[in-house]
């Protein structure tokens, strides 16, 4: 069964739970900065690993001590899902591990 794209208001009021989470066009994305590039790196790897446990994929980009975010639901046309909010959330959880701001 398909995903259904959540609404505007829906994903204001998630986001509204996730500070620093934001919607860029038709994604909800975050960027963290963190100490040094093996953090960053570590964060990727942990982050990688919660997606295969969700069987639901970001777009990740490592930059030097920068990790970021863009997600949305490729099986819901490339809309917003509660599946995106619930690997925001994830994410969210580690990431203080990792010294993310």
């Amino acid at each position: 069964m398909p995903t259904e794209p959540l609404s505007q208001k829906e994903i204001e009021d998630r986001l509204a739970e996730l500070p620093g989470w934001s919607l860029d066009g038709d994604r909800i994305t975050r960027t963290y900065r963190l100490g040094t590039h093996f953090a960053a790196t570590a964060l990727v790897v942990h982050i990688a690993q919660t997606q295969e446990e969700l069987n639901h994929h970001s777009d990740l980009t490592l930059g030097y001590n920068t990790v970021a975010l863009a997600v949305h639901t490729h099986d819901a046309g490339g809309a917003v899902t509660a599946k995106d909010f619930e690997l925001a959330r994830r994410v969210e959880t580690l990431a203080p591990g990792h010294g993310a701001t």
